[in-house]
């Protein structure tokens, strides 16, 4: 065996060593020998400490064998084979548990300077004591800072429970406890006071722009929701605009007429935007989810198509796109809901299915955080995928006709239960499309082939499918119906809707209808009665 001298501090640089997996003892940890260029490094595994084997060329020219112990004190100049102190020999000694050790050149330092507060689990002899040389002193502080920087990290990331800040708390009481997880998401604990005055109650919802969650506010102890951004600066600038948006709701429908949600105030708590605002019920998604995805009533869809084009008609005549209309962002003002029981379809025999039919169709439409006004800056992809109107697939640019086009989607999934087009792919969503609606109008697809040429062949026809369409996909395309199918004209309701549906769903946004001329139609002088 060859001794294992330190490294001069210019080659002590090039060796970056990675985490352990398993922590550092409380003495002095052992600088490794650079290895060899041409030979792999060997991981044994008849220790139960990590170590390696490495060979290299001494003073004398000669190639010698060296075990390098990872979390270890330095050996000595003479052989650690022959070094012993007690039980152990010098370059061995039983593990011991700490920080993880980042870099091999802070390795010494930060093991010297955790080794005060270091405990053992196993009782093992002091490891052989050596002076540390002026670099490592130097080094030292930056050591124990990044060993304090990865405990903190530690601490974050385990804090998704809802009661591991308060833990955190109690065992480190000298530090700043964090609040926000790896992802600049707020970290949710009951009763946390938000802002010196709303205690929190319980999570309501996350998304991608932050959380909502139910709190009380102690003032009046009347419950409210919170929409907590994340602290992160895009998204705390989206928020700001959202605030603005929410303002100038309020101002212009002090009586909230027009069923869009209203702020009751806002304030940047810890880094993080807050939105409060009256506590509403679950999504119309999350009730289609929890009810089987069962349609709705159809004097039910009646009523959310009044109230639904009515807030977006404000929207636009404040010159406002929503831009992001799906039933995520459609709040039910009540859950409460009564249980009937209904023949299956297709099923003779089978016995009647539980459904439940809500009490209250009252809704508010959220979400501004997309909304734009129109002579602002429009960015290009707008709208959740399922809801995107044609215009912006083929980027054409949008306006105020993108959300007509999602209303349209809306109101057939109400209908039906499930989203209109089930795709991520932008050609093959064309596709169903067409299959839905027919043929794209020539004016339209000749603009379409323009801006998108590679979704068009010769004649500005939609070029499906490629040779690289999947089985699945051509599968999918072809089992899409025509609208005329999805909502049958068997009576004067379902033709008048299916009417009122197509309008709203047309391909060129200059012949598409407008949100105000819908509530028009004579689909909403119809009487629909309840039929369960």
């Amino acid at each position: 065996m060859a001794a294992v001298a330190p490294l001069p501090n210019q080659i002590l640089s090039h060796y970056p060593r990675q985490s352990l997996n398993i922590m550092n003892p409380g003495g002095p940890s052992g600088l490794p020998t650079p290895p060899v260029a041409t030979r792999k490094r060997k991981r044994a595994h008849q220790y139960t400490v990590s170590y390696s084997e490495v060979q290299e060329v001494d003073s004398d020219g000669r190639l010698r064998e060296v075990i390098v112990i990872d979390d270890t004190p330095p050996p000595p100049t003479i052989s650690p084979s022959t070094t012993h102190n007690g039980a152990f020999s010098a370059s061995y000694q039983p593990p011991m548990y700490s920080a993880p050790i980042r870099t091999r050149a802070r390795a010494a330092a930060e093991a010297q300077a955790l080794s005060a507060s270091s405990s053992s689990v196993v009782t093992a002899p002091a490891p052989k004591k050596r002076k540390r040389d002026h670099n490592e002193e130097v080094r030292a502080p930056a050591a124990k800072k990044q060993a304090a920087s990865s405990q903190q990290s530690q601490t974050a990331v385990g804090a998704n429970s809802m009661d591991s800040r308060s833990a955190a708390a109690t065992d480190d009481t000298k530090s700043t406890v964090p609040c926000d997880d790896k992802e600049g998401h707020y970290i949710i604990v009951p009763d946390d006071m938000i802002h010196r005055r709303y205690r929190t109650v319980r999570l309501l919802g996350q998304g991608t722009f932050g959380k909502v969650v139910e709190a009380i506010d102690t003032l009046d102890n009347s419950r409210v929701a919170i929409k907590i951004i994340r602290a992160i600066p895009k998204y705390r600038d989206a928020s700001k605009i959202e605030v603005r948006v929410l303002q100038k709701l309020k101002e212009r429908d002090p009586t909230n007429r027009n069923n869009c949600i209203h702020l009751l105030s806002w304030f940047d708590h810890r880094n993080h935007i807050c939105l409060v605002s009256e506590l509403l019920g679950m999504c119309v998604y999350d009730f289609l989810k929890e009810n089987d995805f069962a349609p709705f009533p159809r004097h039910h869809i009646q009523k959310f198509a009044r109230q639904l084009l009515g807030s977006v008609a404000f929207l636009h005549e404040l010159r406002l796109v929503h831009t992001d209309l799906k039933p995520e962002n459609i709040l039910l003002v009540h859950n409460d809901y009564r249980v009937v029981h209904v023949p299956v379809p297709g099923k003779r025999n089978a016995p009647p299915k539980p459904k439940r039919i809500l009490d209250s169709t009252d809704i508010r439409l959220i979400d501004f955080g997309s909304a734009t006004f129109e002579q602002e800056y429009h960015s290009s992809v707008v709208s959740t995928r399922h809801y995107r109107a044609p215009e912006i697939i083929l980027g054409l640019g949008w306006s105020f006709p993108c959300d007509a086009y999602s209303l349209g989607c809306i109101l057939v999934e109400f209908f039906t239960g499930l989203a209109l087009y089930q795709t991520h792919d932008n050609l093959e969503h064309l596709a169903m499309m067409e299959m839905v609606m027919g043929k794209m109008p020539e004016r339209f697809s000749r603009a379409g082939a323009r801006s998108k040429p590679e979704f068009f062949k010769e004649g500005a026809k939609l070029d499906w499918p490629k040779p690289k369409a999947t089985r699945q996909s051509k599968k999918d395309v072809k089992a899409t119906r025509p609208l005329q199918d999805v909502i049958p004209p068997t009576d004067p309701i379902n033709r008048q809707f299916l009417d009122l549906v197509r309008k709203l769903l047309a391909f060129d946004p200059a012949q598409r209808i407008t949100v105000r001329e819908a509530l028009q139609h004579p689909y909403f002088a119809l009487s629909i009665h309840p039929e369960i």
